[in-house]
Protein backbone atom coordinates (compact mmCIF):
# COMPACT_ATOMS: atom_id res chain seq x y z
CA UNK A 1 0.00 0.00 0.00
CA UNK A 2 1.40 3.35 -0.98
CA UNK A 3 1.44 6.09 1.63
CA UNK A 4 -0.83 8.25 -0.54
CA UNK A 5 -3.54 5.62 -1.17
CA UNK A 6 -6.93 6.95 -0.17
CA UNK A 7 -8.42 5.17 2.84
CA UNK A 8 -12.12 4.92 3.69
CA UNK A 9 -12.70 4.91 7.44
CA UNK A 10 -15.34 2.65 8.99
CA UNK A 11 -18.86 4.12 8.71
CA UNK A 12 -19.54 3.24 12.37
CA UNK A 13 -19.61 6.59 14.20
CA UNK A 14 -17.42 5.91 17.24
CA UNK A 15 -14.95 3.85 15.18
CA UNK A 16 -14.60 6.64 12.60
CA UNK A 17 -14.10 9.25 15.32
CA UNK A 18 -11.51 7.17 17.14
CA UNK A 19 -9.67 6.24 13.93
CA UNK A 20 -9.36 9.92 13.00
CA UNK A 21 -8.10 10.91 16.46
CA UNK A 22 -5.65 7.99 16.53
CA UNK A 23 -4.21 8.74 13.08
CA UNK A 24 -4.19 12.55 13.36
CA UNK A 25 -2.37 12.38 16.72
CA UNK A 26 0.28 10.06 15.28
CA UNK A 27 -0.89 7.33 17.63
CA UNK A 28 -0.60 9.31 20.85
CA UNK A 29 -4.38 9.65 21.41
CA UNK A 30 -7.27 7.21 20.98
CA UNK A 31 -5.03 4.17 21.51
CA UNK A 32 -7.41 2.37 23.90
CA UNK A 33 -10.99 1.07 23.82
CA UNK A 34 -12.64 0.53 27.19
CA UNK A 35 -9.17 0.37 28.76
CA UNK A 36 -7.79 -2.18 26.25
CA UNK A 37 -5.05 -1.30 23.73
CA UNK A 38 -6.16 -0.82 20.14
CA UNK A 39 -4.56 -0.50 16.74
CA UNK A 40 -5.59 0.81 13.35
CA UNK A 41 -6.02 -1.86 10.69
CA UNK A 42 -5.91 -0.80 7.05
CA UNK A 43 -7.11 -3.52 4.70
CA UNK A 44 -8.14 -3.88 1.08
CA UNK A 45 -11.80 -4.42 0.14
CA UNK A 46 -12.18 -7.80 -1.56
CA UNK A 47 -14.66 -6.53 -4.15
CA UNK A 48 -13.89 -2.82 -4.42
CA UNK A 49 -10.12 -2.98 -4.09
CA UNK A 50 -10.45 0.15 -1.96
CA UNK A 51 -8.39 0.56 1.22
CA UNK A 52 -10.43 0.71 4.43
CA UNK A 53 -9.59 1.42 8.07
CA UNK A 54 -10.98 0.20 11.36
CA UNK A 55 -10.02 0.26 15.04
CA UNK A 56 -9.46 -3.08 16.80
CA UNK A 57 -8.49 -4.15 20.29
CA UNK A 58 -5.33 -6.21 20.22
CA UNK A 59 -3.32 -8.61 22.31
CA UNK A 60 0.17 -9.87 21.64
CA UNK A 61 1.83 -13.24 21.17
CA UNK A 62 5.56 -12.77 21.08
CA UNK A 63 6.19 -10.04 18.50
CA UNK A 64 2.86 -10.63 16.75
CA UNK A 65 -0.43 -8.81 17.28
CA UNK A 66 -3.68 -10.70 17.83
CA UNK A 67 -7.13 -9.37 16.94
CA UNK A 68 -10.49 -11.03 17.52
CA UNK A 69 -13.13 -11.16 14.76
CA UNK A 70 -15.95 -11.04 17.32
CA UNK A 71 -18.35 -8.67 15.56
CA UNK A 72 -19.97 -8.21 18.98
CA UNK A 73 -21.07 -11.86 18.96
CA UNK A 74 -23.06 -11.53 15.72
CA UNK A 75 -23.62 -14.64 13.62
CA UNK A 76 -21.59 -13.21 10.71
CA UNK A 77 -17.88 -12.49 10.54
CA UNK A 78 -17.01 -8.78 10.52
CA UNK A 79 -16.34 -7.34 7.07
CA UNK A 80 -12.70 -6.57 7.90
CA UNK A 81 -12.12 -10.28 8.60
CA UNK A 82 -13.76 -11.42 5.36
CA UNK A 83 -11.58 -8.94 3.50
CA UNK A 84 -8.40 -10.19 5.22
CA UNK A 85 -9.30 -13.74 4.19
CA UNK A 86 -9.16 -12.56 0.56
CA UNK A 87 -6.19 -10.20 0.91
CA UNK A 88 -4.00 -10.84 3.97
CA UNK A 89 -1.52 -8.03 3.24
CA UNK A 90 -2.38 -5.14 5.52
CA UNK A 91 -0.98 -2.06 7.23
CA UNK A 92 -1.11 -1.28 10.94
CA UNK A 93 -0.69 1.66 13.25
CA UNK A 94 0.21 0.58 16.75
CA UNK A 95 0.80 3.72 18.79
CA UNK A 96 3.28 5.90 16.89
CA UNK A 97 4.46 3.05 14.64
CA UNK A 98 3.11 2.35 11.15
CA UNK A 99 4.13 -0.83 9.35
CA UNK A 100 3.10 -3.51 6.87
CA UNK A 101 1.76 -6.80 8.24
CA UNK A 102 0.40 -10.13 7.05
CA UNK A 103 -2.78 -11.62 8.55
CA UNK A 104 -3.37 -15.30 9.25
CA UNK A 105 -6.22 -16.95 11.12
CA UNK A 106 -5.11 -19.05 14.07
CA UNK A 107 -5.74 -22.78 14.14
CA UNK A 108 -8.12 -24.15 16.80
CA UNK A 109 -5.12 -25.23 18.90
CA UNK A 110 -3.44 -21.82 18.67
CA UNK A 111 -6.71 -20.06 19.49
CA UNK A 112 -7.23 -22.28 22.56
CA UNK A 113 -3.75 -21.28 23.79
CA UNK A 114 -4.22 -17.51 23.43
CA UNK A 115 -7.98 -17.14 24.07
CA UNK A 116 -7.72 -16.88 27.89
CA UNK A 117 -5.30 -13.95 27.64
CA UNK A 118 -7.56 -12.20 25.11
CA UNK A 119 -10.58 -12.62 27.40
CA UNK A 120 -8.48 -11.28 30.27
CA UNK A 121 -7.62 -8.27 28.11
CA UNK A 122 -11.27 -7.67 27.07
CA UNK A 123 -13.82 -9.67 29.11
CA UNK A 124 -16.78 -9.21 26.69
CA UNK A 125 -15.11 -11.64 24.24
CA UNK A 126 -16.28 -14.56 26.40
CA UNK A 127 -19.90 -13.35 26.25
CA UNK A 128 -19.63 -12.74 22.51
CA UNK A 129 -18.56 -16.35 21.93
CA UNK A 130 -21.53 -17.61 23.98
CA UNK A 131 -23.90 -15.36 22.03
CA UNK A 132 -23.18 -17.05 18.67
CA UNK A 133 -22.75 -20.55 17.30
CA UNK A 134 -20.02 -19.16 15.02
CA UNK A 135 -16.49 -19.95 16.14
CA UNK A 136 -15.01 -16.49 16.57
CA UNK A 137 -11.69 -16.33 14.70
CA UNK A 138 -8.49 -14.92 16.15
CA UNK A 139 -6.13 -13.35 13.64
CA UNK A 140 -2.37 -13.09 13.97
CA UNK A 141 -0.88 -9.94 12.42
CA UNK A 142 2.77 -10.52 11.58
CA UNK A 143 5.02 -7.52 11.04
CA UNK A 144 6.69 -7.66 7.64
CA UNK A 145 10.37 -6.86 7.52
CA UNK A 146 11.19 -3.64 5.72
Amino acid sequence: MAQDDEITISPTGWVADQARIYEESGGTKGATVQGAPCLLLDYKGRRSGQWRRTVLIYGTDGEDYLVVASNGGADEHPLWYRNLESEPETRLRVGPERFEARAETLSAEEKARVWPSLVELFAPYAAYQKKTERDIPVVRLIRQKA
